[in-house]
């Protein structure tokens, strides 16, 4: 067995020799909300230091997006939950080396399932039975292994307090600290300041259910289909916590129609109870819809704020018409889970985006 200096002094020469390889140019760049990923070829003697093949194999250094915050985080670093996470789940690409602002990660090769099934398009029922199972394995990461949690985290098992939590949270980071730039575009949909707060406060207790290791984030780009098999990745958003807030995030984020939603649900409730976990199944039929509303709310505020700030510059009507387009989609599944009388027509959301691009947008883009 490798000594503890001997683990030290390789991770120390993988992490130079990853420092080497990512100042040469070259690669591949694929960029997300959060991070934007480089994609390179690996060295030789890397990848014969880290166990790949000496040619073809690469690494995927990633790097954080200065970008308004509009997700909670348990912990600070995705390469801390990986640690983890990849321990458990194997699949899952390992962080290789953290450079402080950016962190190089086995990189898989396999086929992206937003390519494979472009949203709007079926999910192949193999690779939906495979993500049952993924929720299943996720589930069984020991909770005792993971980082610390922030010190007003809510309790395993109160399921109440993480939903508002979450409502809170979204308040207080995504709502207010933008009001002053987009504010009249939430004012202009009816939005009022307090919405997710009353939001999880308008709702009964929840069933208390353990709480468990959560990506958050599983949707169609996330999910790499590798031979037989899958593999999802980017982890920067896991949280610990109740764990029909991964599942409705899930479904809302894959874009599922009506009965494919209905079949995840009944295999995501069928591989926690083959896993021995069907504690974590209590109150499904009552508490899902919850969450998924609480999904569709929270995210009307990154979907108003990113429709804006896509705009080009010097936009033109059909610019402003399709982003109010896909605004007004928004608002309109909010709506209920807000206690919105109502949502303006496109032609009223495609003026309030135009007054709102001639003062706050236009003066900070």
């Amino acid at each position: 067995m490798s000594s503890p200096l001997r683990l030290r002094a390789r991770a120390e020469l993988v992490r130079r020799l990853g420092a080497s390889l990512r100042s040469n140019a070259g690669g591949r760049l694929i960029t997300g909300h959060h991070n934007t990923n480089h994609i390179v070829p690996l060295t030789w003697p890397l990848a014969l230091l880290l166990g790949k093949p000496p040619f073809g194999a690469h690494a995927k250094f990633r790097t954080p997006i200065p970008a308004p915050e509009v997700c909670p985080r348990a912990w600070p670093r995705e390469a801390d939950v990986l640690a983890v996470v990849s321990r458990h789940l194997s699949e899952v690409p390992r962080c290789l080396a953290d450079f402080g602002t950016e962190t190089m990660h086995e990189y898989r090769s396999g086929e992206c399932l937003a390519d494979l099934a472009q949203y709007g398009q079926p999910v192949p029922e193999e690779v939906m039975v495979d993500l049952a199972a993924f929720f299943a394995r996720a589930a069984g990461v020991p909770g005792s292994e993971l980082p610390p949690l922030p010190a007003d985290w809510p309790a395993s098992g109160d399921s109440t307090g993480f939903l508002r939590r979450l409502a809170a949270w979204t308040e207080r980071h995504v709502r207010l600290p933008h009001e002053e730039r987009f504010g009249p575009l939430f004012d202009a949909f009816g939005i009022p300041q307090d919405a997710m707060t009353a939001f999880g406060w308008r709702r009964p207790p929840l069933t208390p259910r353990p709480f468990c290791l959560l990506h958050t984030d599983v949707h169609r780009a996330n999910v790499i289909v590798e031979g037989a098999g899958i593999c999802v990745i980017d982890w920067e958003l896991a949280l610990y916590g109740d764990p029909l807030h991964d599942l409705a995030t899930h479904l809302v984020r894959m874009e599922y129609d009506a009965d494919e939603r209905e079949r995840m649900v009944k295999l995501w409730a069928d591989a926690m109870s083959a896993a021995g976990l069907d504690v974590l199944t209590e109150g499904l039929a009552s508490d899902l819809p919850v969450y998924v509303d609480f999904e569709h709310a929270q995210s009307v505020y990154p979907d108003l704020m990113r429709a804006a700030l896509t705009l080009p510059p010097a936009p033109k009507d059909f610019d402003f018409a399709a982003a109010a387009w896909r605004m007004c989609r928004s608002v309109r599944r909010a709506a209920e889970p807000l206690g919105l009388p109502a949502v303006p027509d496109e032609e009223a959301a495609t003026e309030a985006l135009i007054r709102w691009y001639g003062s706050a947008g236009r003066a900070t883009r």
